[in-house]
This record gives structure tokens, C-alpha cells and sequence, in this order.
């Protein structure tokens, strides 16, 4: 079975600057959810990779994150979707660790506990970090400009051979076309 992974903020649901601190902050994207039931829909597997370091900072607490995750679940389960994984880096920017985006162990532990070789799968993001996270490992990665992704596009231009697409509904559009 063929597997997709995608970052959290800025790609499902919309980012802040503060920082998504609460279930009642935590608002899909426009068409993202769909997307993602579209992708299980053609077979795909669909796994989240995501930062969250306010969890370091404080700024809410793991049975939050939970509730979070669990208003996704839910409300990819309405539109005929699901997700399976979640794996989540808790630490802060100093903090070392190896599961921290850009380095690659979110992918690494999707893949290890998936049982999926990681080359070439597409890997949606909204930010460098993401982008760098997936060639670490082979995979395909893919930018999107909602999110931080018209500042990536703006303050970078190692972004040579990844394509951009307006969305998560756009990119998952793309690769169905091509799969």
C-alpha cells in the first residue's frame, strides 16, 4: 500500500505565529480533510509528521495535543478519511533531539512502525524544515503555500525540483493524476 506524509500546521489546519495552543484554535484548511479521504480513498496510507514544541514551552499540555488529534480523527471519519499515524516531536528548538524536523526521525519512526520503505514517498509540507526532513530520508518532497508556505518560497532558493501547489487539495490532486 502506497503511503503519503504530511505535516500538521500550515498543510491540515491552519498555523499561528502563537502557535496552535487549543482545540478551539485548531481550523482545517479548506479542503484539506477531503484531500486526505480522497488520498485513502485510492489506496494510500496516510501518516502526519509534526513539530510541536509547545509542548516544551508550556503552551499546552500532551492531553491537549490528544483532544487535537482527536477533533482530527473525527472530522476525517465524517468526510469518509483517516489518518494512520501521528508521530509528534514534543521538544523544543535547543533541546538536541534527533526527531526534531529538519532532522529526520518523525519520518523515520513513521516508516519503521509503518513497515514502509521511505524513498520517493510524497512528503507535504509548508516550511524548509519539512522539505529538508524528506530528502534526509529519500523521499519526495512537496511544498504547499498555505501555512508558512509563501515565506519558505520568499526566503529560500533551495527549493530546486520540489514542486509547489496552492494546497493540500492541489497537491493530492496532482499525485492521483500521476499515481
Amino acid at each position: 500500500m502506497k503511503l503519503v506524509i504530511l505535516d500538521r500546521d500550515g498543510v491540515i489546519n491552519e498555523d499561528s505565529d502563537e502557535y496552535i495552543k487549543s482545540v478551539d484554535e485548531f481550523r482545517f484548511i479548506p479542503g484539506s480533510l477531503e484531500a486526505i479521504a480522497r488520498l485513502n480513498q485510492a489506496g494510500y496510507r496516510v501518516a502526519v509528521a509534526t513539530n510541536q514544541s509547545g509542548l516544551a514551552r508550556g503552551y499546552f499540555d500532551l492531553d491537549t495535543l490528544n483532544s487535537m488529534h482527536g477533533k482530527l480523527r473525527r472530522a476525517l471519519a465524517a468526510v469518509g478519511g483517516h489518518i494512520e499515524m501521528i508521530a509528534f516531536c514534543p521538544h523544543g528548538p535547543d533541546d538536541q533531539c534527533a526527531c526534531r524536523k529538519p532532522l529526520p526521525g518523525l519520518l523515520r519512526e513513521i516508516g519503521e512502525r509503518l513497515g514502509q520503505d521511505l524513498a520517493g514517498v510524497p512528503c507535504v509540507g509548508d516550511s524548509l524544515r519539512d522539505i529538508e526532513a524528506a530528502r534526509c530520508v529519500g523521499a519526495r518532497p512537496i511544498l504547499v503555500r498555505t501555512g508558512k508556505g509563501e515565506r519558505t518560497l520568499a526566503k529560500t532558493d533551495a527549493l530546486q525540483g520540489v514542486p509547489v501547489y496552492r494546497d493540500l487539495s492541489e497537491a493530492v490532486d496532482t499525485l492521483l493524476m500521476v499515481a
